[in-house]
């Protein structure tokens, strides 16, 4: 299995276990998933986004055969640029995480479409938590809210050229980008951290809606425990060969392992 939403390093409001590498990997053994793609949990809440590249690259430097890196840049941070190099070229990070809520900027933002454009044409995947965290559990310290599904849609069709994944969200299929004939270009996938197996069975509303080419796993860990993802795809009403393309054979063709 490939996970496409994982974590390593701190988290400002809350303490976070088997979030070393060495600790994320023997969770990842126990649950036999085999690779993740994994950014930085401090740099959703540090002033300079970037530095929690460096800590993750430093971190995965010894396993590079089963932890990605995946680069979180702000695009409101002068630098980002050159920090965007740096992760490709020298990180050999696959994919860019964005997080506009924590980072305050709208995906439709010029900056933001600027950073998308330029990961695009490095061939980085794209990455965009929904949340972090249930609202209704965060610090008093912050107040942020999910990412808007419109917001998210219009971002997907100004750059058509790009590849999506949408991770830690659910309502997908109630909202334009679960919808079947929607518009938009077939250029995003979305994880099942958050999505239903069995009430209202979300999962198999986007398969059919979007097509089975279109999910991918991820769990969100260590944020939170591998075992619903895991259970998801056991009791999933498909056929081994799509629960196949869902835990690796999607996630290996969109970010190009």
């Amino acid at each position: 299995m490939i996970d496409v939403n994982a974590y390593l390093g701190h988290f400002a409001f809350r303490q976070l276990r088997h979030n070393t590498a060495g600790g994320l990997l023997r969770f990842m053994d126990r649950k036999r998933i085999e690779r993740a793609l994994v950014s930085s949990a401090a740099s959703i809440t540090y002033r300079n986004a970037h530095a929690g590249n460096e800590e993750v690259a430093a971190e995965i430097k010894s396993h590079r055969d089963r932890l990605i890196g995946c680069a979180v840049l702000n695009p409101g941070y002068a630098g980002w640029r050159d920090d965007l190099k740096t992760c490709h070229e020298e990180f050999g990070m696959k994919a860019l995480r964005l997080y506009p809520r924590w980072h305050n900027y709208k995906l439709t933002d010029a900056p933001c479409l600027d950073l998308v454009h330029k990961a695009a044409e490095r061939g980085l995947a794209v990455t965009i938590p929904m949340r972090v965290e249930d609202r209704r559990q965060q610090s008093w310290l912050v107040d942020i809210p999910d990412v808007n599904h419109d917001e998210a849609a219009a971002l997907i069709k100004a750059v058509p050229r790009a590849s999506f994944i949408l991770m830690s969200g659910s309502g997908f299929a109630g909202s334009i980008l679960g919808r079947k004939n929607n518009g938009l270009p077939a250029n995003y996938a979305i994880d099942i951290s958050l999505l239903t197996a069995e009430l209202n069975n979300e999962i198999g509303q986007l398969r059919s809606n979007l097509g089975e080419e279109r999910v991918v796993f991820g769990t969100g860990m260590p944020f939170h425990y591998a075992d619903p993802a895991l259970t998801k795809l056991e009791i999933l009403d498909a056929s081994e060969a799509v629960k196949e393309k869902i835990r690796r054979g999607n996630a290996r063709r969109i970010l190009k392992l």
